[in-house]
């Protein structure tokens, strides 16, 4: 299989990613044949799946868009993914153009696409990270100089911490970040869950421990929930991707009651 010049050396093209699955889903063109035919798998099982994508996207920009009327003019996204329109950078700076942006992302196409599309901007950037390290993750952060743990940082975890296995403890990460933030900081998360589509969401995740072999944990509100622990969350709480603040009927990607994902909002006081 030919290598496409955008593919950084030593990655693997017979593995599927779930950035690049994820990519696949929004029809973005930063794929292998094998995350498509992960993506298409899924969209067999759950015909819907591609709405998800959608909905999850459409709550980022809503966040960024609240976040910056918030005040915060700095934002860290770990699992950010492959940029696509509407990325972070590109909705805060609309609003702001100081505004800075740090991307991180375990996947290192991830993070190679996002360096070539911010190289002639000065106050965003994109790391190769693991969420799993916390601290690693926080000393490449410091590293960058872009964010100033002395303000307050807007942290997004989109559609990653579904990527942790409970034996990751996931909550314990979400605090580790807590920690190195100051008050006035948000952290903004959404998470697939099996809380209102337990027999698809058994299906995607099935398929994705045997088949595809990317690790896809659905988890119940309350486990979601506990990942706010130390947080105050903000109106309307932990709540289905289109229910939360939506803008208008473009957010309607998933019927309310049909979402495969929640999110939340939670402020550090």
């Amino acid at each position: 299989m030919d290598r496409p010049g955008w593919a950084p050396e030593g990655v693997d093209m017979q593995q599927a990613s779930p950035a690049r699955m994820y990519d696949a889903l929004l029809g973005g063109s930063h794929n292998f044949e094998i995350d498509r035919q992960a993506a298409e798998a899924g969209k067999r099982l759950v015909p819907d799946l591609p709405r998800l994508a959608l909905s999850n996207r459409a709550f980022l920009r809503r966040v960024v868009r609240f976040l910056v009327d918030q005040g915060l003019r700095q934002f860290l996204d770990i699992g950010s993914g492959i940029p696509t329109a509407g990325n972070v950078h590109e909705v805060a700076q609309s609003l702001d153009p100081d505004v800075r942006v740090l991307y991180a992302d375990i996947d290192p196409i991830a993070v190679a696409h996002a360096r070539a599309i911010l190289q002639d901007n000065d106050k965003a950037a994109a790391i190769e990270a693991d969420l799993r390290k916390p601290d690693e993750l926080l000393a490449r952060v410091r590293e960058t100089g872009l964010i100033d743990f002395d303000q307050p940082v807007g942290v997004l975890m989109m559609a990653v911490l579904h990527l942790l296995s409970d034996d990751d403890r996931p909550v314990e990460k979400v605090s580790a970040l807590r920690a190195a933030v100051p008050a006035g900081s948000y952290v903004a998360i959404s998470h697939l869950t099996s809380e209102m589509r337990p027999e698809d969401a058994g299906k995607l995740g099935h398929n994705a421990a045997n088949v595809t072999r990317v690790g896809i944990h659905f988890r119940s509100k309350d486990a979601i929930v506990a990942m706010f622990q130390g947080w105050e969350l903000v109106e309307p709480g932990v709540v289905e991707l289109p229910v939360w603040r939506p803008e208008s009927e473009r957010d309607q990607h998933e019927t309310p009651g049909r979402s495969l994902g929640l999110a939340g909002v939670g402020l550090k006081f």
